[in-house]
C-alpha cells in the first residue's frame, strides 16, 4: 500500500503552532493552518485560513492532511476546534497523526513535588479544568473512533521574542519572591522537535510532558538573564506585596507549584533537548541564537 506524502494542517499558528509549521515546511511538507484574525508572517506559499466561533472553516481545506496539530486553547468547556470539525477530521482517509498542545496545568498545585504522565490529574483552577475537559475530547476520539490522537502537557514556553532577557530589553521584568515556588519551562525550539519526533513515531493515545530539565523559581530565572545582559537585576519583590498587581493569570500560575518530570520525551521518543535548562535557552536568546520564532 502507497501511503500519501505527508501535509501538515495546524489549527493555531500562533507563537507554537507557525514555528511547527515553519519547520516542517523547511523540512519539505506541504502545510497550512488558521489563525484568528490576522495572517502571521509565514513562509511563502503558505496557505492560511481564517478560523474563529464566528467564522466556520470549509473542512474541505483538510483534503489530504495526514497530520494535525492543534494549538488553540479551549473556550469554557467547549474545544472550538472539535465542536466545529470533529466529523470533518475522523473522515480524513490518511490521517496518521494528531497532536494536541495542552497544558501542565491539568496536574494542579503539588507543593513543589514532581509530577509524570502517570500523575493523576487534579487541576485547581478553571482554566486547568477546562484544558483537561478538551484535553478527554480529544482522546475520546483516540478511544472510540480510532484517531491518532497525541496529548503534550507543555510548560512554561519561552524563546525568541517571549523570555526573561526580552522582558529585561522592555523594562518590564519582576523579579517575584515565593520562596518555595518552582516553575517549569520549555524552549519554543524543544518544543518543536518533540512534536517533530512524535509524528516521526505516532503512538496514539499517548501523553507527553514537554518541559526541560530543570524546574527553578521565577526570581532565578530573571536574576541570571540579567546577568547575561550586564544589567542590575530588579528588585526583589515578595509575592504577598506584588500579588495585588498582578494579573489573574499570573496569579494562577503562582498558586500552582510543582515540577515537570520529562523523562518520557527522552526513553519513547529519543529527544535530546537543546536546550536542557533555562540557562542554556537565555545564553541562546540573548546571543540572537535558537530562533525558531523568527
Amino acid at each position: 500500500m502507497i501511503r500519501s506524502s505527508p501535509r501538515l494542517f495546524c489549527f493555531g499558528l500562533g507563537y507554537v503552532g507557525a514555528a511547527v509549521a515553519r519547520a516542517m515546511h523547511a523540512a519539505g511538507w506541504p502545510a497550512a493552518g488558521t489563525t484568528r484574525t490576522i495572517e502571521r508572517d509565514l513562509p511563502a506559499g503558505m496557505a492560511v485560513h481564517r478560523f474563529s466561533a464566528d467564522r466556520p472553516l470549509d473542512p474541505a481545506v483538510l483534503d489530504g492532511t495526514t497530520h494535525l496539530l492543534t494549538t488553540i486553547a479551549p473556550e469554557g468547556a467547549r474545544d472550538p476546534v472539535l465542536a466545529a470539525l470533529a466529523g470533518a477530521i475522523l473522515a480524513l482517509p490518511d490521517l496518521r497523526w494528531v497532536g494536541y498542545v495542552s497544558s501542565t496545568g491539568v496536574y494542579g498545585n503539588r507543593d513543589g513535588g514532581w509530577v509524570d504522565e502517570d500523575s493523576p490529574a487534579d487541576p485547581s483552577g478553571a482554566r486547568g479544568r477546562h484544558r483537561l475537559l478538551a484535553e478527554e475530547a480529544w482522546r475520546d476520539l483516540w478511544r472510540h473512533r480510532g484517531a491518532p490522537v497525541h496529548v503534550f502537557r507543555v510548560a512554561g514556553i519561552y524563546g525568541p521574542g517571549r523570555s526573561a532577557i526580552d522582558q529585561l530589553h522592555a523594562g518590564t521584568a519582576r523579579r517575584i519572591v515565593k520562596p518555595g515556588q518552582f516553575f517549569s519551562r520549555v524552549h519554543l525550539d524543544d518544543i518543536v522537535q518533540v512534536l517533530a519526533a512524535s509524528m516521526e513515531r505516532p503512538e496514539p493515545g499517548a501523553v507527553y510532558n514537554v518541559a526541560d530539565d530543570r524546574p527553578a523559581p521565577p526570581d532565578e530565572v530573571v536574576e541570571h538573564a540579567a546577568a547575561l545582559l550586564g544589567l542590575p537585576a530588579p528588585p526583589a519583590e515578595s509575592y504577598a506585596r506584588a500579588e495585588a498587581s498582578l494579573s489573574p493569570m499570573a496569579r494562577s500560575f503562582y498558586a500552582d507549584n510543582r515540577r515537570i518530570a520529562n523523562g518520557r520525551i527522552k526513553r519513547e521518543l529519543g529527544v535530546r533537548l537543546a536546550y536542557p535548562t533555562y540557562r542554556e535557552g537565555l545564553a541562546a536568546i540573548a546571543s540572537g541564537a535558537g530562533a525558531a520564532a523568527n
